[in-house]
């Protein structure tokens, strides 16, 4: 980082990756949580001699330069505080005659790191330097397992091995999606250094998997893929044909988003289009947020150094995301709060710097919001070498199959005696636009209009609270209409002229 970037980053404190401290005389105490903070994560600067005040940064200078910086390299470069030996490059600058030292941390292959005791373990959030949890730490230590490879660089690669399309195509996406993002202004190299692409000339693992070339990727990571099948069956035994589409071989990681991306689609109703601060339209609608989060959280938590390889596969009643490498918590954890815990931390930047991922956390919340949005669940499967994220589809994962609307005229007939003829097919779906579990709550109160609530909620497969829900909305709609009490009345189906 030169003295130009140095003032240019004091600009903006939207960064998870740059902390700054006064230390006038000496260095400040809570120094060592911010190290244990970056190493546990994604690396970091540290910066010493400014001030800030709300939004505002103010050089102060330090007094004695020299011996902060041999006061503070001397602790990490030892084990008498720290649990592991840190190295840290080292800088010196002088603006408006006041000195500035700047330390970059990188992330420790082996985590956790803390100092003193494993209590005194930090983690990287939003608002600062954060103590780690046990479950956190646990996390930490699970880690291990795989290791955090995606930053460090493949020797044997060269600037040759970018695929320069996918780089522009890249920026172009970031400039239009994140226009305020610093990256936008870098020149070339200082972009692919900033989003560690590249290191000392190599490509890093995760900047190869990402905008890398085909060839250069196999060369490191045989048989490279990223599968999607769509099977015309709840299962491959009941399919007719073992799948009907598969999704080509993709250049790398980025063409492989947009790809999968575009035929996940197809599974979700159409979307209204949003505009953005420059007046650039894209998609948006809970649904297609959630299976791009989980997309997006497939690609970056996968270990791509397993000998399986990430898959989905697009059933008639559902979307299943295999994942190799497991989640690093349970899935409970991740619902209580935000946790940033990615196999590959640079490709986890890459994707939240163009807001295609969550800041914090998986984005679990963005994920459920599936299940308020199309009644049905999403399931989690978990252990040790792989997970299985499933959303359950609308309309096929019900207890009566599509072909059961296929009865299309039914008599029904309440105590007051007056037959009414009702096309189910085609005046409750098509004009309507309800989806199939309340068409089927309205054949079965057809067939049946004394049916109790609790027996209806056993016969589409749903909780007595949602089907309640269900039911309350078919009145509001003017669809059904409850006669006489909850004991001794029944359902009266409305038809719709």
């Amino acid at each position: 980082m030169n003295k130009s970037e140095l003032l240019t980053r004091l600009t903006d404190i939207e960064w998870d990756d740059f902390e700054v401290k006064e230390a006038h005389t000496e260095l400040p105490k809570n120094i060592w949580e911010t190290v244990s903070a970056f190493a546990n994560a994604a690396g970091g600067w540290i910066v010493l001699g400014v001030s800030q005040k709300g939004k505002r940064f103010e050089i102060t200078g330090v007094d004695n330069p020299e011996k902060l910086e041999q006061n503070f390299t001397t602790v990490l470069r030892s084990k008498n505080k720290f649990n592991v030996l840190i190295a840290p490059k080292c800088y010196k600058y002088n603006i408006d005659n006041k000195i500035v030292l700047a330390f970059f941390i990188s992330s420790s292959e082996q985590k956790p790191v803390y100092f003193n005791s494993l209590r005194n373990t930090f983690i990287r959030t939003a608002s600062g330097d954060q103590r780690a949890t046990e479950t956190e730490i646990n996390a930490l230590l699970r880690d291990q397992l795989f290791g955090v490879m995606s930053a460090r660089p493949v020797e044997r690669t060269t600037l040759d091995d970018l695929n320069h399309t996918t780089l522009f195509r890249y920026r172009d996406y970031m400039a239009r999606m994140n226009p305020s993002m610093a990256y936008n202004t870098m020149s070339e190299k200082d972009f692919l250094t900033r989003l560690q692409i590249v290191e000392n000339g190599y490509l890093t693992y995760g900047g190869l998997l990402f905008m890398g070339k085909n060839l250069a990727i196999n060369k490191t990571f045989p048989d490279f893929r990223v599968d999607l099948l769509e099977i015309p069956g709840r299962s491959y035994a009941d399919a007719t044909t073992r799948y009907t589409f598969r999704l080509e071989e993709q250049e790398n990681l980025w063409e492989y988003y947009f790809a999968l991306i575009e035929r996940l689609k197809r599974q979700i109703p159409a979307m209204p289009f949003k505009m953005n601060n420059m007046g650039f339209a894209y998609e948006d609608s809970p649904q297609f947020n959630a299976i791009r989060e989980a997309l997006v959280n497939m690609l970056i938590h996968n270990d791509y150094f397993s000998p399986m390889r990430p898959r989905i596969r697009v059933f008639t009643d559902r979307i299943e995301f295999f994942n190799p490498g497991a989640f690093p918590l349970p899935v409970s954890e991740f619902m209580k709060k935000d946790i940033s815990l990615p196999r590959n931390p640079v490709l986890a930047k890459l994707f939240r710097s163009v807001k295609l991922a969550e800041n914090a956390g998986l984005g679990f919340d963005k994920m459920l919001k599936w299940e308020t949005e199309t009644n049905t669940k999403i399931e989690f499967d978990n252990n040790l070498s792989y997970s299985i994220l499933t959303f359950l589809l609308p309309n096929t994962n019900d207890s009566y199959a599509e072909n059961d609307l296929k009865a299309v005229e039914k008599t029904i007939v309440g105590p007051e005696k007056t037959d009414l003829k009702i096309d189910l097919k085609t005046d409750l779906k098509t004009d309507l636009k309800i989806n199939t579990v309340d068409n089927i709550i309205l054949l079965l109160m057809a067939e049946n209009n004394q049916i109790s609530i609790p027996d209806i909620a056993q016969q589409i497969e749903r909780g007595l609270t949602a089907t309640k829900e269900r039911i309350a909305k078919l009145k509001n709609k003017g669809l059904i209409e409850r006669i006489g009490a909850d004991k001794g009345g029944y359902w009266k189906v409305i038809q719709k002229k």
